[in-house]
């Protein structure tokens, strides 16, 4: 699956109506097949942990009954937080495609790159800037709104 079309999956995801943020992710097996979705449920599971890839995680570890997700492929809307990119790694994922970069809390070359660090026990590959502009503008649109 090309990081654009697996990234387009997230982003239909993170198009929902009445989502906390419009953020999503999928993880996709190298056949192509979904195995977990996420988006961004913290205020509605009172649990800081639930992000959007934490959770597409999660999903992806039960439905393949593994928690190695050696192989799969993550597609998120944002790019993922230290948190997050720590969970790409120990899952194995093998490769992680983002949409839109985030200057603030990014982990995967914004302010840190945690899943590229040699001195992890696996590395990442890394496609960033997918569909960023579509992204971006659904992500400052969301957030014009609130305010």
């Amino acid at each position: 699956m090309t990081p654009e079309a697996a990234l387009a999956l997230a982003l239909d995801r993170a198009k929902q109506p009445d989502l906390e943020m419009p953020i999503a992710a999928v993880v996709v097996t190298a056949d192509g097949s979904i195995v977990g979705t996420g988006v961004n449920r913290r205020e509605a599971q009172h649990d800081p942990t639930a992000h959007a890839e934490i959770l597409a995680l999660r999903q992806a570890g039960a439905t393949l009954g593994d928690w190695r997700l050696s192989g799969c492929t993550l597609a998120v809307t944002l790019e993922p937080c230290t948190m997050c990119a720590g969970a790409l790694v120990l899952a194995r994922i093998e490769r992680l495609v983002f949409g839109a970069f985030d200057d603030k809390a990014g982990a995967v070359g914004g302010l840190w790159d945690v899943v590229r660090d040699p001195r992890l026990n696996h590395e990442v590959e890394v496609v960033g800037g997918v569909l960023e502009e579509q992204c971006s503008t659904l992500l400052s649109d969301f957030f014009r709104r609130r305010r």
